[in-house]
């Protein structure tokens, strides 16, 4: 299932940069979940922007997914072809978040004053 899953996300992510629509902003395709039956498959995706561009490009991409399913069935030859929804990937959103924290936690810690040469803190 993985390799369906893996194919599946690269025809997908290739055919979301072809939209014209208007409603769909900087989108990733982050992964594929295939169904075993091959019957249906959640696309999950990554928005740049805040909620209300995340919200106009999950609206776009279920409006456009007619287009993105024929084109999963023209290139990629399967029993059947998945009937596509798409959900919200926060993983991106987390991972940036924290590599916030971890690089404001490293300044913290290059601003802490080193103890004094020959400062042995004893009394």
């Amino acid at each position: 299932m993985r390799r369906v899953n893996e194919a599946v996300r690269a025809v997908v992510a290739e055919a979301v940069g072809d939209l014209k629509d208007p409603r769909i902003g900087l989108v990733t395709v982050t992964g594929v979940q295939v169904t075993p039956d091959l019957r249906e498959a959640m696309v999950f995706v990554s928005v740049l922007g805040g909620e209300r561009k995340r919200r106009a490009s999950l609206t776009g991409l279920e409006s456009a997914h007619g287009v993105l399913q024929a084109r999963v069935a023209r290139e990629l030859k399967l029993k059947r072809t998945p009937q596509l929804s798409f959900a919200y990937d926060p993983s991106v959103e987390q991972g940036v978040r924290m590599t916030k924290l971890i690089d404001e936690l490293a300044t913290d810690l290059l601003d802490v004053p080193d103890d004094e040469p020959g400062d042995d803190h004893q009394e």
